[in-house]
This record gives structure tokens, C-alpha cells and sequence, in this order.
């Protein structure tokens, strides 16, 4: 049965800001299989000579992926990245704490960078400030960045690249805040370092922008208060504050106890809440400092994850080389969720200019494969796909009002969750849309007339599934796709749509 009427209101003048890009980018790390038999295997029958496979690839520039941050994650901060570069078989293995396994270092900085090329992408790199410091991070920039004449430019010269590789966006370190990092800091000794190595890292090019980390998750007991200690120490050289959040349907990490329909997709809103908290705290930190300077935010670690964090999922072998980790296989229902995650970061374009999916092959990811076999699809691609291609120009604040149901957690929580954007050099407007009852249909009305009285709908896509855990797997790839048959109609400036229960859906306008 349908629920009573939704209703949303734009104004062609309310923008919340633009739409940076990269807030559509993705995350790589040395991590199970997501370079190793992931991006990179040698000897697949779809391998090129550089060993990446073209099948990844189709699917990720299908995906648009603007920029994609390397090589961790965890694993940057017990990484030597001289390890990667140099012959192949003079490369040593070494063992990677963070994850338990061993790293043959047969992909590197080098491989990275190509490969971001093969992918139409860009590279956001992490510097290692948990085992290592400025004097490395300050190498590695030489590495990439200087043209020529020094020992290091000249090693990558030597190495194959004549031409550097001009990368823009560094990460100072990877959740120095956590205690299971490794060189886990308070945040005046990481404030202190990521400080003076984001100077001397702009010394040597100043055009350079820096992420600082921010806290690693708001249910830390740091929370917040990192952040702003964090940003008194680095507000002159950070351009960025980090954020993770990851989001899943397990009652607390780990656990076998799972949250109801309900619940679980009511979670995004405790990433708009952290979202909020940080801002306020940047804005807190500029006012104290008496600084003209805004902070930006990255949203560099987000994703649904809970499957692989199951008490019943699959153990793999210590120190063994690229094992199956974290390879949650996704359902319909986690789509949704995942789809409403990057809602929020648009509804906060103005602040949040960056985002990196984490991660973008098998590990937590939109795109499985199979060692020497096929990749596809998993449910949360359709979301993200939907967003890197229509989620541009800029964001329109949203009026929502919505029939609502109750959450323990949240309070009411509509059962709308909607956005739009507008591209105004395609002349179009976007409405994304989430229906979160899960068995019941959500009548959807907008007033559309002042930004176009003679609109009208290009498509209406709709991802939707009988069954909430639905998924797609190797012998059935495509058990949840989208379809064009949503019901939008666009009449003298109003629209109108029914919104199938537990739907993600997709309208598309021509102004």
C-alpha cells in the first residue's frame, strides 16, 4: 500500500555549492586482492603487457572515477616505497603488520601512476608519517614531482618516466589517530609532524594540496577533540581535514547481531551528523585562530562494511600473499544505504570537495573478480555509477517533507532521502531519490516551475529487487540492475513519481 505523499521544493537560486568532481573518487590499497589479482595480474587472459586487467578497467572508466588515493590506508604507514620501484626482481617482500600478510612490492609507484593513466584517472597520494616521517615523504614528492637533476627525479627517470608525474593531492598520513595504526600519535605529536612536513612538502612544490587526518571515526573517544588540536597545529599548511565513516548493518563492529530494516537504513544519518560536528569544528578552529582560511573536508575513507566483519566470515592464513580480505558481497538493501552515504556528501558540496569510495576492486568494493576469471558488478556500483555521471555541476538544497517512522537510534527518519543537482552546461537537473520503506510504495510530488515550466523527463532509472538481500555474484552478475521504467511525469512544471518500496531512483530532467 502507499504511504501517504512525499513532497520536495527547489529553488533555482538556493545553491548549496559546486560540485567538485572528486567528490566521486575511489581508494586502491595494498590490501587482499585489490591490486594483486584486483587492478593488476599478470598472466590473465585480460592482462595487458603491464599486467593490468583491461576487463577492471572497462568497468572503472565506465565508472568515471576521477581521482583515487594510494597506497593506504593502514597499510601507508609501515610502507617503504622504494620497495616498489626499480627492476622487479630486486624488490624485496616484506611483511605488512596492519593487514598480517606479506608484500611482494611487484607493484609500486611506478605501476600506480601508469595504471591511473590507463584508467583516465588522477592520484592522490599518502605519505607514511606512522614508521616513517618528513624525510620520506619529502623523497617520495621529489620522486614524483621534480622534473630531473636529482637523485631521486633521476632514479624515476632511470626507471622509465622521463616526464614527472605532477601529483596535486597528498595525504599527510593515514588515521594517525587510531590505536591500531601503526605509529599510532596523540595529536600534538601527529599535529606537530604533519605540520612540518606538509611545510617542507611545499617547499619543494608549492602548489600542493595537503589532507591532514582527522579523526578516524566519531565513535572514537578522541573524537572532535582531535580534530580541532589537529587543525590548530596544521591550519596554515592543510587544505583538507580527513573523514571515515563506515556504516553496516551489524549492532557495533564486528557483531552477529544485526540491525532491523529500519534501523540500518536510518545509518546515514549518522554520517550526516558527523559531517555537521566537523565542519563546526573546522569553523571553530578558524574563528579561534582569527584565520581568513576555510577548511575543506575529505571524505577520503566511506563505504558500507559489515560482511567481512562477521564472526562467521572466513579466516585467511597469517602471512600469506594477497588473500581474499574484506570481500563483502554486497545486497540490494546495502546499496540503498551506500547510495544515501553519497547523498550527504552532496547535500554538503560546499565543504566536502573530495571523496574516496573505500575501496574500488574486492576489498569492500563495487567491482568483484575472480583470479584468472571475470569481474562484475556488485549493487553498490549502480549507486555510485549514478551519481559520478549525473551528480554534476551543482547542488540544489532540498526541501524534504516526508512521512516518517521511528528509530531508536535516530528518532523519525523520513522515508524520503533525496537530492538534487543541476548541470548547467548540460542544462539539466537530476533528482536522486530514496524510498527506505521496505515494502511500501512513496507517492513523490515537486513543484518544478521556477526552474523550468517546459522541462521535461530525459529518464526515470529505478535499482529495485524483491528481495532486499539480493546480490550479484559470478554465475548471476546481473540479479540487481537498474531499469528505465520508473514512472516520472512532468506536467506544466510538476512532477510526480510513484517510488517502488525500497528503491534507489534516478530522475532525470531537461531544463
Amino acid at each position: 500500500m502507499p504511504l501517504a505523499s512525499a513532497r520536495v521544493a527547489l529553488h533555482p537560486d538556493i545553491v548549496i555549492g559546486t560540485i567538485d568532481p572528486r567528490l566521486y573518487g575511489s581508494f586502491i590499497e595494498h590490501l587482499g586482492r585489490a591490486v594483486y589479482n584486483g587492478i593488476y595480474e599478470p598472466g590473465h587472459p585480460q592482462a595487458d603487457a603491464n599486467g593490468f586487467r583491461q576487463d577492471v578497467l572497462a568497468l572503472i572508466r565506465e565508472l568515471n572515477v576521477p581521482i583515487v588515493r594510494y597506497p593506504g590506508g593502514n597499510f601507508v604507514s609501515g610502507y617503504r616505497w622504494e620497495d616498489g620501484v626499480g627492476p622487479h626482481s630486486d624488490r624485496p617482500r616484506r611483511l605488512d603488520p596492519a593487514w598480517r600478510t606479506i608484500e611482494t612490492n611487484q607493484f609500486g609507484t611506478d605501476e600506480f601512476m601508469r595504471w591511473c593513466k590507463a584508467a583516465n584517472t588522477e592520484a592522490m597520494m599518502a605519505v607514511n608519517l606512522g614508521t616513517r616521517g618528513m624525510a620520506e615523504a619529502a623523497a617520495l614528492l621529489e620522486y614524483c614531482n621534480v622534473p630531473g637533476g636529482t637523485a631521486w627525479s633521476d632514479l624515476r627517470r632511470k626507471n622509465g618516466a622521463a616526464e614527472p608525474y605532477r601529483v596535486k593531492t597528498w595525504c599527510l598520513g593515514n588515521e594517525m589517530d587510531g590505536p591500531w595504526q601503526m605509529g599510532h600519535k596523540t595529536a600534538d605529536e601527529y599535529g606537530r609532524l604533519a605540520a612540518e612536513t606538509g611545510r617542507l612538502m611545499k617547499m619543494i612544490d608549492p602548489s600542493l594540496e595537503l589532507v591532514a587526518c582527522g579523526s578516524s571515526g566519531n565513535s572514537l573517544p578522541t573524537f572532535a577533540g582531535w580534530d580541532a588540536r589537529v587543525l590548530e597545529l596544521t591550519h596554515d599548511v592543510a587544505d583538507y581535514l580527513s573523514l571515515h565513516t563506515y556504516l553496516g548493518k551489524g549492532d557495533g563492529w564486528g557483531s552477529a547481531t544485526l540491525r532491523t530494516w529500519g534501523e540500518y537504513q536510518a545509518q546515514p544519518l549518522n554520517m550526516e551528523w558527523h559531517i555537521r560536528s566537523i565542519i563546526a569544528t573546522c569553523d571553530h578552529v578558524q574563528a579561534k585562530l582569527k584565520s581568513k582560511k576555510k577548511l575543506m573536508l575529505s571524505f577520503d575513507e566511506w563505504n558500507v562494511w559489515w560482511h567481512s566483519n562477521s564472526p562467521t566470515y572466513p579466516k585467511f592464513a597469517d602471512w600469506s600473499i594477497a588473500p581474499a580480505q574484506l570481500e563483502d558481497n554486497y545486497t540490494h538493501e546495502d546499496a540503498l544505504v551506500m547510495g544515501s552515504m553519497m547523498l550527504s556528501l552532496l547535500r554538503h558540496a560546499d565543504r566536502v570537495r573530495m571523496a574516496c569510495l573505500a575501496q574500488l576492486v574486492n576489498v569492500i568494493a563495487p567491482i568483484l573478480t575472480r583470479n584468472g576469471g571475470p569481474a562484475w558488478k556488485q549493487t553498490i556500483f549502480w549507486p555510485y555509477l549514478h551519481g559520478s555521471l549525473y551528480g554534476r555541476g551543482e547542488s540544489l538544497h532540498v526541501a524534504i517533507d516526508s512521512p516518517v517512522y521511528d528509530s531508536k537510534e535516530f528518532g523519525p527518519v523520513p522515508y524520503l532521502d533525496a537530492v538534487a543537482t543541476r548541470d548547467p552546461a548540460a542544462n539539466t537537473l537530476t533528482l536522486f531519490a530514496i524510498n527506505r520503506a521496505e515494502k511500501d510504495t512513496l507517492p513523490l510530488a515537486a513543484d518544478l516551475r521556477l526552474l523550468a515550466p517546459t522541462a521535461r523527463i530525459i529518464e526515470h532509472l529505478v535499482l529495485e529487487s524483491a528481495d532486499s538481500q539480493a546480490r550479484n555474484t559470478e554465475a548471476a552478475p546481473r540479479a540487481v540492475e537498474p531499469h528505465k521504467r520508473g514512472t516520472a511525469k512532468l506536467e506544466s512544471g510538476r512532477l510526480s513519481a510513484q517510488l517502488a518500496p525500497a528503491s534507489w531512483n534516478v530522475i532525470r530532467i531537461q531544463l
